[in-house]
């Protein structure tokens, strides 16, 4: 998909060219079920010229972006959240809502779309593991709005050609930039029609047989009527055979939640950490070693933020050796005792390292706009 934004009136691009830039590096679709995601706050048709980048938009974060002259942020965690009956200044999450409102500065917040895209934050969290085979914890799924069920009738063989482009120009049988998509299959039908039919071949109270073809083809929800009248229309039987049989959504070996690598060969845990420190620019990462003792590890999964959800599956596909953000005290204690040793990096240092490598997709998409990382947006507590 070749992504090309349009021009604004100066000649920038309008906050629904960072919207789509966005969905490009991280399709909407593949976020959880229960996260805000996406222009939480801005017009789409607004001239963008400068954007800020954060993990999460603090009043610190939104002075910095207004002394900076930025007309949108890209806020990785939802400004917006929860469900509001009302936006006041009566709490401090209202008062800054309120101020980014009035202050005219978009918001977008990807979350866990970014998680979950190909080459997004949990690519790069998983890349500090070392070389190997990576697949999502939880696979996204996709089934194309085109391929919601597929038809199934049978018709003699000499129709068939004449039965597909009706269903055809109904709008049946299109994957992706495809059209005219089925599949056939030789067959042999029985029929016997009841006393007042009229059947093509044969004749009523008469068990006949045809040769026929069975003719299959994806529709979506929106065309299914449409395509299965252009099949009655089209098809020679007087009762035409219809089956509409509803379509599972496929995993995707790229896409989702969590990643999993499969090392090419065993590494130690201390090599493992050393790296990941680096990776993340941190000094210290807190180690709950698993009950085994297991000082070397060939599978690991991890999770930006907090990876609880993600945990469990983990451990199903193999995985000795889990690194997130944080957890739960008692989620610590529990995968010990499976075994598992879990490393601890904390919530946003498992994220941030990410926005630069966000910064340099996004200049690549937008030239015209100048994007930078927040300085503000920092790690709310620190030690003593």
């Amino acid at each position: 998909m070749t992504f090309q934004p349009r021009c604004y009136l100066s000649g920038m691009p309008a906050m629904i060219d960072l919207c789509k830039a966005m969905e490009t590096i991280a399709p909407l679709a593949h976020a959880m079920e229960w996260d805000n995601v996406g222009l939480l706050v801005g017009r789409r048709d607004a001239a963008v010229s400068r954007i800020t980048l954060c993990i999460d938009l603090t009043s610190a974060v939104l002075e910095e972006a207004m002394d900076t002259g930025a007309s949108a942020i890209v806020s990785y965690h939802p400004i917006i959240f929860d469900p509001r009956e009302r936006v006041t200044d009566d709490e401090p999450d209202g008062t800054l809502l309120l101020a980014v409102i009035e202050a005219g500065i978009a918001v977008y917040c990807p979350h866990t779309a970014l998680d979950a895209a190909q080459g997004g934050m949990s690519d790069w969290l998983i890349g500090a593991m070392g070389e190997g085979d990576v697949s999502p914890i939880e696979p996204a799924s996709e089934l194309g709005g085109s391929e919601a069920v597929k038809i199934v009738t049978y018709v003699p063989r000499a129709n068939v050609d004449a039965v597909r482009a009706a269903i055809s120009a109904a709008g049946a049988g299109r994957i992706g930039d495809y059209t005219h998509c089925s599949a056939a299959v030789d067959s042999r039908g029985t029929f016997m029609g009841e006393a007042g039919t009229n059947p093509v071949v044969g004749e009523a109270g008469v068990l006949e047989s045809i040769d026929e073809t069975c003719l299959m083809m994806v529709c979506s929800e929106a065309n299914l009527a449409a395509a299965i009248a252009a099949l009655r229309s089209a098809h020679p039987y007087e009762e035409p055979p219809v089956h509409v049989i509803p379509l599972s959504p496929r995993p995707m070996q790229d896409t989702g939640g969590g990643r999993l690598i499969r090392l090419e060969q065993p590494r130690a845990r201390s090599q493992i950490i050393d790296d990941l420190k680096r990776h993340l620019g941190v000094t210290t990462v807190r180690v709950a070693e698993g009950i085994d003792g297991r000082q070397e590890h060939m599978v690991i999964g991890c999770c930006p933020g907090a990876g609880a959800s993600m945990l469990t599956a983990a451990e199903r596909a193999g995985a000795t050796l889990f690194v997130t953000g944080e957890l739960r005290h008692h989620d610590v204690l529990a995968a010990q005792q499976r075994g598992t040793t879990v490393l601890l990096a904390g919530h946003t240092n498992t994220e941030r390292g990410y926005l630069p490598h966000l910064q340099t997709r996004l200049a690549e998409m937008l030239p015209k706009c100048d994007i930078a990382v927040s300085t503000t947006d920092v790690v709310p507590w620190r030690d003593v």
